[in-house]
């Protein structure tokens, strides 16, 4: 059960438009409606027409619905969580979500199996993905209500930040990314930078220029993402001429690393309930790291 007390601020409101301020997206209110689940004062009440009052208790349950995802045990690097959500640093190779033909083994399981040994009942909410072959920070809601405030576009409250290695050297050295991205018509894989697109903007700084191995000249880059579109930063960086080391599905060379050299390295958010700042970073994993000049700052520095 989930409770508030109204405000002494707010003299009166519908109970609709106070739990709208609380996340409650209008498919989870008809639910709430529906099971009959809203109390105020302790009193079951009709979720339709009811008024609310300032220091009245309104409370609410509702039925997860159901997800077809099987916990399993599989370790997690958690570096934050409470009672509303969860942040985890997921390693390269790790799926976010089960998919038709990998149904098992991907972080969606591993937190689930996570919630049920805490005596948690909630489902997977995923606020936004990583690729798969993307290291890095990713948060999870534990109820509905708390994703709906974090992932929708007038409440966005959490901030990204990234580490990659692209090839050569951009110019300038630090700037905006704004170029629309599309599905690529001929696969069902891949984005495009198209004029038919959704808007698509990143930021980014260069942090340090240095040579990889055999390969040459690469940059350390710091980037944030304004636009959270699939790919965004693999296709931004290919299509201006500095795809990312590793990043062969985007013309990056596989010679130094065998996967993208991408890591989300910082998540920093305002709590959508408790209002407290919370800044979590991690490290880019041994992978990255070797890259890079034994001296390298990776310390957040904005």
């Amino acid at each position: 059960m989930i409770s508030y007390v109204v405000p002494e601020d707010i003299p009166s409101c519908s109970a609709r438009s106070f739990l709208k301020e609380k996340g409650v997206s209008g498919s989870l209110f008809r639910r709430i409606k529906n099971s009959g689940s809203l109390y105020v004062n302790g009193c079951p009440v009709h979720a339709v027409g009811t008024i609310l009052r300032a220091g009245d208790t309104v409370s609410y349950a509702y039925p997860e619905t159901p997800q077809e995802i099987e916990p399993e045990e599989i370790p997690l690097d958690i570096r934050y969580e409470d009672a509303d959500l969860v942040i985890v640093n997921k390693p390269a190779g790790l799926l976010v979500h089960p998919t038709p033909k990998t149904v098992n083994g991907t972080l969606a399981n591993a937190l689930l199996w996570h919630y049920r040994q805490n005596g948690e009942p909630t489902a997977f909410h995923c606020v936004h993905r990583l690729d798969r072959m993307t290291s890095g920070l990713l948060l999870a809601a534990k109820r509905p209500e708390i994703q709906h405030l974090l992932s929708t576009k007038e409440g966005k409250l959490f901030h990204r930040e990234y580490l990659a290695v692209a090839e050569g050297v951009l110019t300038p050295e630090s700037g905006t990314i704004s170029l629309p991205i599309a599905r690529d018509p001929e696969s069902i894989i891949t984005r495009i930078v198209s004029p038919d697109g959704k808007p698509a903007v990143t930021d980014y700084r260069t942090e340090r220029i240095f040579s990889v191995g055999s390969f040459g000249t690469c940059s350390l880059l710091r980037l944030t993402l304004v636009t959270g579109r699939t790919h965004q930063i693999r296709v931004h960086l290919s299509h201006i001429g500095h795809p990312l080391l590793g990043d062969d599905l985007y013309g990056g060379s596989p010679a130094c690393i065998s996967r993208q050299a991408l890591h989300a390295g910082r998540i920093c958010l305002r709590h959508p309930i408790t209002g407290k700042t919370l800044d979590i970073h991690a490290e880019p994993p041994e992978d990255i790291r070797r890259l890079l000049p034994e001296n390298t700052d990776l310390r957040v520095n904005l």
